[in-house]
């Protein structure tokens, strides 16, 4: 295994920007060759190298895209080929620093200036690959036609030793300019069989965050291997005689986290992609999916030690109704960040005076810091008289701390609990905060599965039995359906009795969902947000995992520009999507957006 394939094999890896657009940025005329900075400003390209790094990138990509000896004859520099190219690897290994992988960057030959040049482009492909060879890989970026992967190919079986990947630019129009779609490219690979093969597939340049993603989904029903994903930042636009790239360092970590859930092994960006953007990726794509790699260690229990479990119907009210197959109703309030408790107990009694079941209690959502939803659903249970559901969450604590909990859970009464994984601290107001997640909430459902049975963590045997009526959440807005369809089985034969969905705006999503999960037999429970703005339907979209806010959706939303008329819309959206689904799920799930009781009763009524 080389060291690529080690490292795509460990976890999601970032990949660095654009090393051109850097330079322009630092005024360098673009009719210059930017691959000579390696020897005439190394300083320069040391110095962008060092931006990633310190970004967080975890792969250096070298400034020698157009270091072939055909291009660079066109500034006169064809014999300094080998030396800029040599060049360029030593910038990037010393950047590097041991920190970083080291990717050589070779950019399609181009057509030959005049008969005189003869040399196929394999034949300058594999004079490029020679002088690279201190890389630890080579990419092979921007591939547009047949034509670009042909000599690739031929050029790589000079070296049988070779790591390498080719990586695609696909267009949003294909066919323009002889430009090849990622099916066409795939069916060239495959019926091609390269020697050496290609250790991973990338996706580069072509087109912004939003048609990248159309490719990397078809990409990835088409290969094993691992994908590269480098988009644009969008086409740039001209302002004040230079070239800008509009695309927002948010708005490019939201699109690469749909790359992630459709199994991208890398993420990094190309034309347009800044260290800014890489700073980005790294702190809130890096911990999400080292989250969902961390497994529970096995627990040998043996069955005989296992207690009968408690009927699901004398658990909790909620139990009852679960078991009874009757319809539930719940509101879910957010912890206040403060200490004082008082309006949220006030807004518990509301909800148990309008005939709510239960209210749902989250555990720090987005990462941020509130009073202990432990506290705060015993309170309401103590004062208000109405049952709670408590999340509990992956990311705070140690196993031996979640089951302190659960244990505490337990001896007070609090019987109904919602497992979730939790997002990673970077995502929210502490970016300098620990995730633990020793486990996820498959694991932590397992756990609670055998305590339930009368057994801890340890496998040790408990006083008695806990009686926990066990949740999980779901996304039917996930992208990778697939995926979120095995996790949602995985969470069932842990021990999962009913799910309790991210937020619908588009019920035919949640019906797919629902067709896919029906052979569970687990009680679905749907989420609705009521929007109570324009600007909170775009957070919505853009800012929380799992959420998807069609563009019918945006268009009423912004229809109104009153602030009123708004959240007026938002209420009868809600409403009309609990009419829509209620008759295909278990229960009613609305969450009180920023505090407000009333505006989830509304939707309820």
């Amino acid at each position: 295994m080389n060291l690529l394939q080690q490292k795509l094999a460990e976890s999601l890896t970032i990949f660095d920007g654009a090393i051109g657009t850097e330079i322009y940025r630092r005024n360098f005329f673009v009719n210059a060759s930017f691959e000579q900075l390696n020897l005439t400003a190394p300083d320069v390209i040391l110095d962008i190298h060092h931006q990633y790094l310190k970004a967080g990138a975890e792969v250096l990509t070298t400034n020698t895209y157009n270091a072939n000896s055909r291009r660079l004859a066109k500034f006169g520099l064809s014999e300094q080929t080998e030396a800029i190219n040599r060049a360029g690897v030593k910038l990037a290994r010393e950047a590097a620093a041991g920190k970083a992988l080291v990717a050589a960057s070779v950019g399609p030959v181009g057509e030959p200036d005049s008969d005189q040049d003869r040399r196929t482009r394999a034949e300058l492909l594999a004079e490029q690959i020679r002088a690279l060879s201190d890389a630890d890989f080579i990419i092979f970026e921007s591939l547009r036609r047949a034509a670009d992967l042909k000599a690739v190919l031929e050029a790589v079986a000079e070296f049988p030793e070779l790591v390498y990947v080719p990586s695609f630019a696909i267009e949003p129009h294909p066919h323009i300019n002889d430009s090849a779609t990622i099916a066409e490219f795939m069916e060239q690979l495959n019926a091609s069989r390269p020697c050496p093969a290609p250790t991973a597939i990338g996706l580069n340049c072509g087109g912004g965050p939003e048609s990248t993603l159309g490719v990397l989904e078809e990409l990835t029903a088409l290969t094993q291997l691992p994908v590269i994903v480098q988009p644009n930042a969008g086409q740039p636009k001209g302002v004040d005689g230079r070239m800008i790239y509009m695309t927002s360092a948010e708005y490019f970590s939201t699109y690469a986290k749909r790359y992630a859930m459709l199994g991208a092994a890398a993420i990094g960006g190309c034309c347009g992609i800044t260290p800014d953007h890489i700073e980005e990726l790294a702190r809130t794509i890096k911990p999400l999916m080292q989250a969902e790699k961390r497994a529970l260690p096995a627990l040998e229990v043996k069955e005989c030690d296992l207690k009968p479990e408690v009927p699901l119907a004398e658990r909790s009210r909620i139990g009852c109704k679960l078991a009874d197959g009757a319809f539930i109703k719940l509101v879910e309030i957010t912890p206040p960040r403060g200490f004082d408790l008082t309006g949220t107990i006030a807004g518990a009694a509301k909800c148990k005076a309008a005939g709510i079941d239960a209210v749902n209690l989250p555990d720090g959502p987005r990462a941020s810091a509130r009073i202990s939803p432990l506290v705060t659903a015993l309170e309401i249970q103590r004062n208000a008289g109405i049952e709670t559901i408590l999340h509990c969450c992956c990311r705070d604590k140690s196993l031996i701390g979640l089951q302190a909990d659960l244990l505490g859970c337990a001896g007070v009464g609090i019987n109904n609990i919602l497992f979730i994984t939790g997002d990673p601290p970077k995502l929210g107001d502490y970016p300098f905060s620990s995730g633990v997640f020793d486990v996820d909430s498959v694991g932590l459902v397992k756990i609670q599965k055998r305590m339930n049975q009368g057994v801890d963590l340890g496998g040790k045997p408990l006083n008695a039995v806990t009686k926990m009526v066990i949740g999980v959440g779901a996304d039917p807005n996930a992208i990778d359906l697939e995926r979120e369809y095995r996790r949602t089985c995985e969470k069932v034969e842990a021990g999962a009795e009913f799910i309790i969905t991210q937020p619908v705006f588009a019920p035919e999503a949640l019906f797919v969902f629902l067709d896919r999960v029906a052979h569970l037999n687990v009680p679905v429970i749907a989420g609705i947000w009521p929007l109570t703005s324009l600007r909170n339907a775009e957070f919505m979209r853009t800012e929380v995992p799992g959420v998807v806010v069609p563009d019918a959706v945006m268009e009423r939303m912004a229809a109104d520009e009153s602030k009123e008329a708004q959240r007026e819309a938002g209420i009868a959206i809600a409403r009309e999507s609990v009419a829509a689904i209620r008759s295909r799920v278990r229960g009613i799930q609305v969450s009180a957006p920023f505090g407000n009781v009333d505006t989830a009763l509304r939707v309820l009524a």
